[in-house]
């Protein structure tokens, strides 16, 4: 100790930052220098049995930074707004006692990983950190939108560039890259999907993955392909290997995707013609299926459950299974004599009941409006991802609660239930 002001002493380096601290300064300087994009916390081990992740992005308030938490539990979220003074020990106190495994960082220009992983009853912590793909300025505004960006994010700093040249191949941008102004919507709705993405692929782990090892994504119903080719590109801007495959029905829009792909030469993107319901299964990390009409939704979910999937995304559309045989009961009948109100009862029935199948089928699943109804009224987003362990009992009781829930509505059958059934019984 102190050998640096002893004649003749060897001084001694210092020792090498652990994974932890160097996170911890990105974020420290993502923050000073406001590069800060957003922040999550996931995969929490603490005490508080129903939070599951933490949520950060900077915001102004009356003209001053903060940092906004949102805490995110089971059945509530808890936001809370910090001044930037504060955050450096809140964020120690977050980060540093280990009680979240997996951390996600955004900058302008960085994206880092952080997690924690458990082998032989001792905590190692890895941080991978890589360039961030998206653009400063992804629709032509200048530096002076920055400070309005910030503000409750009115303007979200984008994942996406507009300079991919498919964009003008998928009618997205005009041939000078610049966005199209009546498809300004859509691609606020796929910038708003591909950040659902990267956080459920931090939540399932698959973040920390080997960049070498690649990420098996199936995108059904992908119509014009616009989901498809972006959440390719993203996995792509951030060093990962992807195999990417859109099903479309409509022949025309299978050719016109692969045209493009391959006109500028995106390896490991394809499209097939084909129906979820007759689709060969394969092993795969992530099944998208936004906008399946009625049971097609029921039979993308189930495909995703055989082919082993890690990440579940669904945007269920058009609910017609459940509805008509829904009987109203005597206390609800008042309300639900209303067509309305009896479809929209219908529509929570129906996902309510595909995100409790999911759980008792071992995901985590979350049912959430992904963007604002002003932008789309088709806006339900289904996220379902696999937990690493399920409590014993714990599937029986989920499936109580749906024989109960059928029968306070007198359902008789509802298809993701029957073909889980039948998937089981072919296996016994």
């Amino acid at each position: 100790m102190f050998t640096d002001l002893i004649p003749g002493a060897a001084p001694q380096p210092a020792p090498e930052p652990t994974a932890r601290e160097r996170f911890f300064r990105l974020i420290e300087t993502a923050l000073a220098a406001r590069q800060l994009v957003r922040l999550t916390l996931g995969r929490y081990r603490g005490p508080e049995a129903d939070l599951e992740k933490v949520l950060a992005r900077p915001v102004l308030l009356r003209g001053e930074p903060h940092l906004q938490l949102v805490w995110r539990h089971a059945t509530r979220d808890i936001t809370k707004n910090h001044p930037l003074t504060e955050v450096p020990a809140l964020l120690d106190g977050l980060i540093a006692t280990g009680a979240f495994e997996n951390a996600h960082l955004h900058t302008r220009t960085q994206e880092a990983q952080f997690t924690v992983k458990t082998k032989g009853g001792r905590d190692r912590s890895l941080l991978r950190v890589g360039r961030n793909s998206a653009p400063a300025d992804d629709e032509g505004t200048d530096a002076a939108s920055d400070t309005a960006a910030e503000e409750h994010n009115r303007e979200k700093h984008r994942l996406l560039s507009l300079e991919r040249p498919f964009w003008h191949d998928l009618g997205v941008t005009d041939a000078q890259q610049r966005l199209i102004p009546a498809m300004s919507r859509k691609w606020r709705q796929i910038n708003r999907f591909v950040e659902v993405f990267s956080s459920a692929l931090a939540d399932a782990g698959l973040g920390g993955r080997d960049p070498a090892e690649p990420v098996r994504v199936h995108d059904f119903g992908c119509g014009k392909g616009y989901l498809t080719f972006a959440v390719h590109d993203w996995l792509a801007g951030q060093g990962r290997r992807a195999e990417v495959t859109g099903v479309e029905l409509r022949q025309p829009l299978v050719d016109l995707c692969n045209a493009a792909a391959e006109r500028h030469q995106l390896g490991g993107l394809r499209f097939d013609a084909g129906d979820v319901r007759d689709y060969t299964p394969a092993g795969l990390d992530v099944m998208i299926a936004l906008h399946a009409c009625d049971i097609a939704t029921d039979y993308a979910i189930d495909y995703g459950l055989r082919a082993g999937a890690s990440v579940i995304l669904c945007s269920p559309c058009c609910h017609k299974e459940v509805r008509p045989q829904m009987t109203m009961p005597a206390l609800l009948r008042p309300v639900l004599q209303h067509g309305v109100h009896l479809g929209q009862e219908a529509e929570m029935v129906t996902d309510g009941l595909r995100a409790l199948l999911l759980d008792a089928e071992g995901y985590d699943t979350q049912v959430f409006e992904f963007i604002s109804l002003e932008h789309t009224n088709k806006n339900k987003m289904l996220l379902a991802v696999r937990r690493r362990h399920t409590p014993a009992g714990h599937a029986e009781a989920v499936r109580a609660q749906i024989a109960a829930i059928k029968d306070f509505y007198g359902i008789r059958t509802q298809s993701l239930e029957t073909l889980v059934a039948a998937r089981g019984r072919s296996a016994a």
